[in-house]
């Protein structure tokens, strides 16, 4: 795994100068928040060693290099699940490598499907905790020391003071915003009516089936996380519909602009 990642770190290093303060992922329908980059680098993920190549519509596939709001960032144009067939390791290894190239933060984008009563399709969610309903954790076998703990602690998967900060922005900027647990799920099928309720009794407000495995793997590395997730469906009683991928990526396309606001405003603050 080390000898991968300086690997593929030295391959990123031939393509480009830039060190990234920031690692973004942005996940089904939000790759346009890559127009906002100032790209310098784009790749795309088959020309990279070690790397996976996505296989999901709305998920195009390259890693960015470039700044956002005058702060330089490597962001993912799509990324890897589980239920594409990668073990969670394969799956989370771009996260490993952003630690690499010297990342700070790791803002991560989701599409979900919200069980909170309360919750509207088009909310923005800001993921305050997780519930791993994966069947894996990309930490399962040998830990590899020098990457982090055999034990690694998650009392604050999500950085406090990143969703103070986010909170503020939301307020200042008059953007709804909502809180909540995140579960995730392998996919790929949609939730059942009785998963969705099974998932509500446990805790969670929102149900995907990404960012959990990416999560651990930065905060095994100690790196802070900030997540949203924009709610794409509802799995409440009586407002359950039948639901097909395209309709996701159109209701996270609208989303799309709040949500870029919210990061760039937070680069801003936190590197000016």
């Amino acid at each position: 795994m080390l000898e991968k990642i300086q690997q593929t770190k030295a391959f990123l290093a031939s393509k480009t100068q830039l060190k990234p303060k920031a690692g973004i992922v942005l996940g089904t329908g939000l790759g346009n928040l890559s127009t906002e980059i100032k790209i310098e680098t784009a790749i795309p993920y088959e020309e990279i060693p070690n790397f996976p190549v996505s296989t999901v519509e709305g998920h195009s596939g390259k890693l960015l290099f470039g700044t956002l709001n005058g702060i330089p960032v490597v962001a993912m144009q799509g990324r890897f699940h589980y239920y594409e067939g990668y073990s969670l390791q394969e799956c989370t290894f771009p996260i490993r490598v952003m630690k690499a190239l010297g990342i700070e933060q790791l803002f991560l984008s989701n599409a979900s499907g919200g069980v909170n009563a309360n919750f509207e399709v088009g909310d923005i969610m800001l993921i305050t905790d997780h519930i791993n309903l994966l069947p894996d954790n990309p930490l399962r076998g040998k830990n590899i020391s020098e990457l982090g703990p055999r034990f690694p602690d998650m009392s604050e998967p999500y950085a406090k003071n990143l969703i103070a900060s986010v909170k503020q922005i939301a307020k200042d900027n008059n953007i709804k915003i909502q809180e909540g647990v995140y579960a995730a799920l392998s996919g790929p099928t949609f939730e059942t009516p009785a998963e969705y309720k099974f998932i509500q009794i446990i805790g969670a407000d929102a149900v995907g089936m990404s960012t959990v495995p990416e999560v651990i793997v930065a905060r095994h590395m100690d790196i802070p996380c900030m997540a949203l997730s924009i709610i794409t469906d509802l799995g409440v009683d009586g407002k359950i519909i039948e639901i097909s991928h395209e309709e996701v990526q159109q209701v996270a396309k609208a989303a799309e602009p709040k949500m870029t606001l919210i990061i760039k405003e937070l680069l801003a603050k936190l590197h000016n």
